[in-house]
């Protein structure tokens, strides 16, 4: 995951006012220069008016929305949003990077409406703690250097003054995405800064999220054996505790000096001590150790909301339960000058002119399942939601030249069957409704290419791309339609599996929240003090496309 520091010679900065390079600190000074003449005519010249011809002053209602604004928030605690050319989008993002390097990053909000979920102000306040801690402890720095050197001797004397979580890539770019977020969200409650271990694969997919200091792990990382961990590992916190039978024993790890690493098995497989995780005593164990490196397939971020001692942190965090991924997302995820070239230029192309963008993930997990019963059921979703409209069969297709399309559809897909029949229907016949449908597949890849950079890429664009859309359609499990709903903030109509290839009645549902479904959530009982279906039910179900799973939803 290389990160873009400078562009390109063929990729030079916009030269539009929000990429001009002009200095902040000028721009500052300008801004404040014309605010405080702005005031003085305000102050003085309503009496002025209403001397000459009763003009009533407008000053308390202006100084009341001064006062709002002062504060960088509303009157309930949320950080309002200033439309689609807030390019801070209300706070989220920090100010300091020189916009030339990411585009994507202030950019954005010209082409994604502004977000209806508020920030909230305490959020907002604890990312800029955060960066600056980041930029404290990050990598090369003074502190991480000695915790280095802590690491190298494995002495664990808690002295540093700065502890870490080390994110490891694994599996497709949607559970990474998922659960490099989770990662984020623990170092945040925890007051960990987070560093990630890069491959090859994904290469200039992302740009640095924090300014000042790289997110990236130092190459010359010294632990032995990194980043080739497993459940056997002797570092492995599961290992260690069915070693020592219990961390709550007498003679368990928390008795013993603490390591100064501790590795975390969190994937779908993980057995009752792995999930011990996510135990309120375990918890305070791990706050000992001053590097846990965290290895995961799963969006573990909605159990993090049933340890005790994070949850305050959390309501405070997020008012709103299931806008977790959706800011974390925002604020952690931005394509790089490469990636976003990608994007807008099919945008522009194929999506801008278009009065509703629909978006359609397909993942076809079965490759032996008949394409055209998928499109049968997405078809029959779209029919019955009012998504898409039906066609005349009986009816040609009529010149559509310098016809505006009413509603562009965003097919993504490893294969490009579905999108041909769907392509093929509605270039061939006219809609009922007398709307233009346009259908669009950017790529069709066949099989999916963990490992290969230029596929990341792709699909990196195809996430953000569905993420645009007005409308979604995803599949059932799939986690690149949870990354796509989360950074658009979309609740979308889930297409329901059938094991048999019959149609489902429904044959889709619309998702309860936007936030992703954690698909392995723990089973064990925390030595029977706490049960999580029991303890969060007012904020936590089960997804809809997977029973077992949990996500986090408004509380109503």
């Amino acid at each position: 995951m290389s990160i873009v520091t400078k562009p390109s010679r063929n990729q030079q900065p916009s030269t539009s006012f929000l990429n001009s390079g002009v200095p902040e600190k000028r721009l500052l000074k300008g801004t404040l220069g014309l605010g405080f003449i702005l005031m003085a005519f305000l102050v003085v010249m309503p009496p002025v008016f209403t001397i000459l011809g009763g003009y009533q002053s407008p000053l308390p209602i202006w100084l009341r929305e001064v006062r709002v604004w002062a504060r960088g928030g509303l009157e309930d605690g949320f950080v309002a949003s200033n439309g689609p050319k807030d390019k801070l989008l209300g706070g989220l993002l920090p100010a300091g990077f020189h916009e030339g390097t990411c585009l994507s990053r202030y950019q954005s909000a010209s082409y994604r409406k502004a977000s209806p979920h508020l920030l909230s102000h305490y959020l907002s306040r604890r990312l800029r703690k955060y960066e600056a801690l980041h930029r404290r402890c990050g990598p090369n720095t003074a502190l991480y250097n000695k915790t280095i050197e802590q690491l190298k001797n494995r002495h664990n004397n808690g002295t540093a003054g700065c502890n870490y979580v080390v994110w490891i890539p694994f599996s497709g770019l949607g559970n990474r995405m998922l659960t490099l977020a989770s990662a984020f969200l623990y170092a945040l409650l925890t007051n960990r800064v987070l560093l990630i271990h890069p491959d090859a694969s994904m290469r200039d997919l992302f740009c640095e999220p924090f300014p000042h200091t790289s997110w990236l792990l130092p190459s010359d990382f010294p632990m032995k054996g990194f980043p080739k961990f497993s459940r056997t590992n002797p570092r492995c916190y599961g290992k260690m505790l069915r070693r020592k039978a219990s961390a709550n024993s007498s003679d368990d790890a928390a008795a013993q000096r603490p390591p100064a690493t501790v590795y975390l098995y969190l994937f779908h497989d993980y057995d009752d001590f792995d999930m011990h995780f996510f135990c309120e005593d375990d918890q305070q164990f791990l706050r000992k150790i001053p590097w846990l490196v965290i290895e995961s397939d799963n969006y573990f971020a909605p159990s993090l909301f049933s340890i005790p001692s994070y949850e305050e942190e959390l309501s405070r965090l997020f008012p709103k339960r299931d806008t977790v991924f959706h800011h974390l997302g925002r604020y952690l995820f931005h394509p790089t000058n490469t990636v976003w070239d990608m994007i807008t230029r099919y945008y522009q192309a194929y999506l801008a002119k278009a009065k509703e963008r629909v978006g359609i993930q397909i993942r076809i997990f079965n490759r032996g399942s008949p394409f055209m019963h998928m499109l049968d059921q997405i078809l029959a979703c779209s029919l019955r939601e009012n998504l898409l409209p039906d066609v005349n069969l009986k009816e040609p297709i009529v010149s559509t030249t310098n016809k505006v399309v009413s509603k562009a559809v965003l097919v993504t897909c490893l294969h490009s069957e579905v999108y041909e029949k769907m392509k093929t229907m509605y270039y061939e016949h006219p809609a009922v409704t007398g709307e233009i449908v346009g259908v669009y597949q950017p790529s069709h890849e066949e099989v999916q290419q963990t490992k290969e950079e230029t596929h990341n890429k792709k699909a990196w664009a195809e996430i953000y791309l569905l993420s645009l859309t007005d409308v979604l359609v995803t599949s059932a499990w799939s986690t690149f339609g949870y990354v796509a709903q989360g950074l658009g903030g979309l609740k979308p109509w889930i297409l329901i599996r059938s094991e048999n290839m019959t149609m489902p009645d429904p044959p889709c549902r619309r998702a309860l929240s936007m936030d992703p479904c954690f698909h392995n959530p723990p089973t064990c009982s925390c030595n029977g003090k706490r049960d999580v279906d029991k303890v969060l039910v007012s904020y936590v179900r089960h997804c809809e496309d997977l029973s077992s799973g949990l996500k986090l939803v408004h509380e109503a």
